[in-house]
């Protein structure tokens, strides 16, 4: 092949190699975004609380673990990073006993122990179930607290659901923001399927609110978290640990930031209460 012809031809190998890796993204996003989903079994003897099993509106069963608390405490509703597992949080769970305070965390659907398959709806609906299956055993008020992808099913079930208080671990302006960021190279807008705006939803979230972010954090960068704060209405404070990134701020630190901030919150009203 000349010269002029192989110059000729270039672009159009470019252009053919790129719509193949957009197309190969599009249909591997949710195994990107969702890389904790799979049929890994769940342990028979659980590492912490009791097994519980969580029926959803559109007919999934959630696998979760729950650590009961004093009834005059606010319990915790935990929603997980999307690579995460329920029986990570025994230090969490551990932590949360010692004050007394209850602990549900639940595994989303097609995640270990959960049926069904992972999608930004699914996971929604899944926070609303859990939600209301925690408000009718735990006996107090809920605090929502998301990790990572989990913050946006945490802003959306507060925006839902009377929780009395809001923390968010690592928390984004949206997936779709992230995601954009992550791959400026690709038209994110138009394929991403599950964009999690929580920018969308967090004036809605009139609860105290207690942010949590790394400073080193590059899986999503600080600056996110500080987007969604900054549309984020009062009461609200954000707590950024210098040397921490996106895994290691699960410390001891932030342990003791959030239940400082649940024990604050007993006896507190309930933002919602008029919904």
């Amino acid at each position: 092949m000349s010269a002029t012809k192989y110059l000729l031809i270039l672009p159009l190998i470019a252009a053919i190699a790129y719509v193949a890796l957009v197309g190969l993204i599009y249909l591997s996003q949710r195994a990107l975004l969702f890389p904790g989903a799979g049929a890994t079994p769940v342990p028979e003897q659980a590492s912490w609380g009791e097994t519980v099993r969580i029926k959803t509106p559109d007919g999934e069963m959630l696998h979760g673990l729950y650590s009961q608390g004093d009834s005059d405490k606010p319990c915790v509703l935990l929603f997980f990073g999307n690579g995460d597992r329920v029986d990570n949080y025994a230090f969490l769970a551990q932590a949360l006993a010692t004050r007394r305070i209850g602990l549900l965390a639940i595994s989303y659907r097609g995640y270990p122990g959960s049926t069904g398959s992972p999608s930004e709806q699914g996971l929604l609906t899944d926070g609303i179930a859990a939600f209301d299956w925690l408000s009718a055993h735990a006996g107090s008020g809920i605090v929502v607290l998301g990790r990572s992808l989990g913050t946006g099913v945490a802003v959306n079930t507060a925006a839902k659901r009377p929780a009395v208080g809001v923390i968010l671990v690592s928390p984004y302006l949206s997936v779709l923001s992230v995601a954009q960021t992550h791959y400026p190279f690709l038209p994110v807008e138009l394929l991403l399927k599950d964009p999690f705006r929580s920018d969308l939803n967090i004036g809605k979230v009139r609860q105290p609110k207690l942010f949590l972010h790394g400073r080193l954090d590059d899986s999503i960068p600080l600056s996110s978290g500080q987007a969604l704060y900054s549309l984020a209405p009062e009461p609200k404070q954000m707590l950024i640990y210098d040397g921490a990134g996106h895994n290691d701020i699960l410390n001891d630190r932030m342990v003791g930031d959030v239940i400082r901030f649940v024990e604050a919150l007993k006896g507190a009203p309930d933002a919602n209460a008029d919904r």
